[in-house]
Parts: structure tokens; sequence; C-alpha cells
């Protein structure tokens, strides 16, 4: 069984699900990394959820990589609005 990485925001939850995706397909880090062109740091963040900004260049070429989308890799579910 795989962990995903959650993230709470104000307004919600972001899930990072690289390291599930490439524990599944048995990919290595390394292998993304040489085959992306993508630094060990960004991937480490993105896996990790320790991301300040999401840099748009790297969740496009990670999922043309592995074929997925971008809620593949990054889900973000709102809080739900509290009936007023």
């Amino acid at each position: 069984m795989f962990k995903i990485t959650k993230l709470e925001v104000g307004n919600g939850v972001y899930y990072f699900k690289l390291d599930d995706i490439l524990k599944s397909r048995n990919i290595s880090i390394n292998k993304v990394i040489r085959d992306t062109n993508t630094d060990f740091k960004v991937l480490k963040r993105m896996m990790t959820g320790e991301l300040v900004r999401f840099d748009i260049f790297v969740v496009s070429r990670l999922c043309d990589y592995l074929g997925c989308s971008i809620t593949d890799l990054i889900e973000y579910v709102p809080n739900k609005k509290q009936a007023s």
C-alpha cells in the first residue's frame, strides 16, 4: 500500500500522488530525473508536498512522460462550505 502525501491549505487539501505512481509502475526517481531532465529537488518537493508553487512546465513534462493527466499527479479538494 502506498502513501499519498496530503497538504492542507486554508481553502482545502492538495493530494500529491507522484510517489504512488512511480511505485506502482516500478519507476525510480533517478530514471525520471534522467528521462525528463528534471531536478531531483523539484521532484522530491512534488512527492513530499513541500511545494511553494507549481511549475507548469515540470508538471506537463511529467504528465507526458507518465502518460497521465495533472489530476493523476495532483488533486485539489476544496473544503465543504458550511451553511450560513
